[in-house]
């Protein structure tokens, strides 16, 4: 949760930073993009590195070197050094979610490992709550720089448990050169329903973190410039990320294409809601806890259905889904600032078409299942 939800961290730091800076929180936004485009490019070199060497020793670079690169953010004192630094700091964070996705799938027993891939993922979008929520609360008692040092801290103290719990991969394990495991990825993404589960995935989350930036920056009418109204609106969808996985053994009795087409669906139906709602900011709420859930749904049965399409480069495989991830992560943002001039509800709006659109792209995986 700690390194993804560095992607977040500033959704919830726009205004300081840009006040310090001389700039417009929408400018700032560019420090979330960067991060993310940064963050999707490390997937591709984290997945093929996880099945050479194996997750933990993946997990322990990336570590290290997320650290002193999170510690730098913290002393930027200008935008473009901030964008820099940035992309730097999701190059090496990037290290850490697809290796975690790798060892799930080498080390978890099948009859365990939905369960395990649900916690990972839930966590991983809980980190877009749990992280802005910190970070506000930080930021407003001992400034925004505060966030990154403390999270740099949190990283490094990460690093004792990692290698005393997680197991190593053998040699043995690994198929291959290194060469061949990068060689794996364009072979994955000639296969179409592979490359269709990959657009879903961008579909996915540039819509969740749309609706997230645009809480920040169109805000609805009734909770904008009201700190503590944001914050009560980020945390509520808090409970959905904690049930989701309590729910697993219900929702695993679907296959994984058609739970993720329809819990594309149910996200696009909440978040075009929503766009209803106008000031019930409680209605807006239970929205957007619903919207939550069904993203935290989809996701591991997108994870799945990929697995299922590429069973003999796992970590390539996990580390396209990874990249897709973060390139819709990263265009959200942007997406929520080019929209700023239809409101937060128009914004909604077009959420929810970017969700149907994703919805359609698993289509062609429910069609012809992988055995």
């Amino acid at each position: 949760m700690l390194m993804v939800g560095q992607m977040y961290t500033v959704l919830a730091l726009l205004h300081p930073m840009a006040t310090e800076f001389g700039t417009t929180p929408g400018q700032v936004t560019w420090t979330a993009t960067a991060f993310g485009f940064a963050y999707a490019a490390g997937f591709l070199f984290a997945g093929p590195l996880c099945d050479r060497y194996g997750p933990r020793a993946v997990i322990t670079v990336g570590l290290t070197a997320a650290t002193a690169s999170t510690a730098a953010v913290s002393a930027v004192s200008d935008l473009p050094t901030a964008v820099v630094l940035r992309s730097l700091q999701g190059l090496t964070a990037a290290t850490f979610a697809p290796a975690a996705l790798s060892y799930v799938v080498r080390h978890i027993a099948p009859r365990h490992r939905g369960t395990s891939l649900t916690c990972v993922t839930s966590g991983m979008l809980a980190a877009a709550v749990v992280v802005q929520v910190g970070a506000q609360a930080v930021a407003a008692g001992i400034g925004w720089r505060a966030v990154f040092w403390i999270s740099a801290v949190l990283m490094a103290l990460n690093l004792f448990p990692v290698r005393r719990v997680l197991r190593p991969t053998p040699r043995g394990g690994t198929d291959g050169g290194l060469l061949q495991a990068f060689a794996a990825m364009p072979r994955l993404l000639r296969q179409p329903r592979l490359g269709a589960l990959c657009l879903s995935t961008v579909a996915l989350m540039t819509a969740f973190v749309s609706l997230y930036t645009a809480v920040a920056i169109a805000g609805p009418p009734t909770v904008t410039g009201d700190a503590t109204a944001i914050l009560a609106l980020r945390a509520s969808a808090l409970p959905a990320l904690i049930a989701v996985p309590l729910l697993v053994p219900v929702l695993g009795r679907l296959p994984a294409p058609l739970r993720a087409a329809l819990a594309f669906t149910l996200a696009s139906f909440t978040v075009a809601t929503g766009s209803f709602l106008g000031d019930h900011t409680a209605m807006l709420a239970l929205a957007l806890l619903l919207f939550v859930a069904a993203v935290a749904v989809a996701a591991p049965a997108v994870v799945e259905t990929i697995n299922a399409n590429a069973p003999q480069a796992r970590g390539a495989a996990v580390a396209l889904y990874g990249c897709s991830m973060f390139i819709g992560a990263s265009l959200g943002p942007q997406l929520a600032g080019a929209l700023t001039g239809l409101g937060f509800d128009g914004i909604l709006l077009v959420v929810a078409g970017v969700l149907l659109l994703g919805a359609s792209l698993i289509l062609p995986a429910m069609r012809h299942p992988t055995p």
